[in-house]
């Protein structure tokens, strides 16, 4: 299975909004053996989950998945993999994460249905 390969360690930003990354930050796709790894530089700044206020009771910007939401913002960001790609990632890491299957299925169909208004960017 997947893993994150170090400890995510960040610092808030005076805007109580957004979060740099203090060091870099890895993640193993598909296996504990494979060679395909994301690492997400130091510097990095992030909102966690991008969640309409009005749904934070339920998917606040951080939680169980928050590792997995950095991640996402990274991919996106990069734009080095397909947008696809990049959500089913997302999905894969929430999953590593054990985020629950509900939670979990709600936030991939989110993002596939409503990231391309930030994938644009």
């Amino acid at each position: 299975m997947s893993s994150f390969t170090t400890n995510l360690i960040i610092s808030p930003h005076s805007d109580g909004k957004h979060w740099e990354l203090i060091e870099k930050f890895r993640y193993r796709i598909g296996s504990m053996e494979s060679k395909d790894i994301i690492s997400v530089h130091m510097g990095f700044v992030t909102d966690f989950a991008s969640v309409p206020r009005i749904f934070w009771s339920i998917f606040p910007p951080w939680g169980r998945y928050g590792k997995a939401a950095i991640l996402h913002d990274y991919l996106y960001f990069e734009g080095k993999r397909t947008r696809k790609e990049s959500d089913l990632i997302f999905k894969e890491a929430m999953e590593v994460l054990e985020v629950g299957v509900w939670k979990r299925e709600i936030m991939y169909l989110a993002v596939r249905m409503f990231g391309f208004w930030v994938w644009k960017r």
